[in-house]
């Protein structure tokens, strides 16, 4: 039986999925906080209510006793931990609750897997860490500089996940992930914005010149390799990327061929925090479980505005 954290979130809803096709019994919990529009949440969680080896139960990583009773009911065998305070910008908006949530949470599951003789532990982070080296990102480069208070929170979750393989044994993958999209994604990240933004006629607001690149990765994706990443690897820090950057002005031009109309752009300027270009080395993730990318850009986003249409009737008036 596995402990699934933010099992209503993006990727999360999508791991529980994959883990469930893979025939393992899943504990979900979420604490369905209102980041943004709770409706998204509540549709990934309908998707997954009722089937079978799943269970659900609203609960914050922050809450240790309520963990706890958790902890005591199940015999878990694993524990993967999706659940964060996620976005660079609001963090700098609000570190405290980032620091509680991704560094405290990861500490109260740690301590808990270690009191109740859970041997392994996925904890998702973010290709964030990365800012200011050179590129393709390898997980041996010196991830010492964060540059946000995201980025930072996630830094800190990672060295306790260290602290507590070295003392105790724990066997823990970290996977940092490289810009996730696809159906049913975050409101506040830009292909669910840009495309949601086209449909509605309105301009589209794009920081910078567009010339910034990512390494776009499909949710599928990064499902299975969470997943796979439940292999024991004594202590690894894992990849988990598409190993093919995009600039903004790709993607735009990829959201205005499926949605079939020109996006109008409202350009601001560049963010400080954030990072004009990312690209992971990924050949670690193939070595070490078996792993690639398989959705190309423009698959994903041919899916991603399928989806989106398909549900237009309560996508349409989402809080973005």
């Amino acid at each position: 039986m596995i402990l699934l954290t933010g099992a209503a979130g993006f990727i999360g809803h999508e791991t529980a999925g994959t883990l469930l096709a893979q025939g393992h019994e899943v504990v979900g919990i979420d604490n369905l906080n209102d980041y943004y529009d709770v409706r998204i949440k509540d549709w990934r969680c309908a998707q997954l209510k009722g089937r079978n080896g799943y269970t659900f139960k609203k609960l914050d990583i922050e809450n240790l006793s309520g963990l706890e009773r958790l902890f005591a009911k199940h015999k878990f065998s694993a524990v993967i931990n999706l659940a964060a305070r996620a976005g660079v910008r609001y963090s700098m908006e609000n570190p405290f609750v980032y620091m509680s949530t991704n560094a405290t949470g990861t500490l109260n599951l740690l301590e808990l897997c270690r009191k109740y003789a859970v041997k392994k532990l996925v904890l998702a982070s973010t290709s964030s860490l990365y800012a200011g080296l050179p590129m393709p990102f390898s997980e041996t480069l010196p991830v010492n500089t964060p540059i946000s208070p995201y980025a930072a929170s996630k830094k800190a979750a990672e060295a306790m996940c260290y602290s507590y393989h070295y003392l105790y044994g724990t066997d823990i993958s970290i996977v940092r992930y490289f810009t996730v999209y696809g159906p049913a994604g975050r409101p506040d990240m830009s292909i669910f914005r840009f495309i949601w933004w086209g449909l509605h006629n309105r301009k589209i607001e794009v920081f910078g010149d567009g010339s910034q690149t990512r390494d776009f990765t499909y949710v599928t994706d990064i499902a299975r390799g969470t997943a796979a990443a439940l292999k024991p690897v004594g202590f690894e820090v894992i990849n988990l990327g598409n190993n093919n950057p995009h600039s903004l002005n790709d993607l735009i031009c990829e959201v205005e061929l499926n949605i079939g109309k020109p996006l109008v752009r409202d350009t601001g300027a560049f963010h400080k925090a954030d990072m004009t270009a990312t690209c992971a080395d990924i050949a670690k993730a193939g070595k070490l479980l078996g792993w690639k990318p398989e959705i190309s850009l423009e698959k994903g986003i041919s899916l991603t505005v399928e989806w989106m249409k398909d549900n237009w009737d309560w996508v349409a008036g989402l809080r973005i």
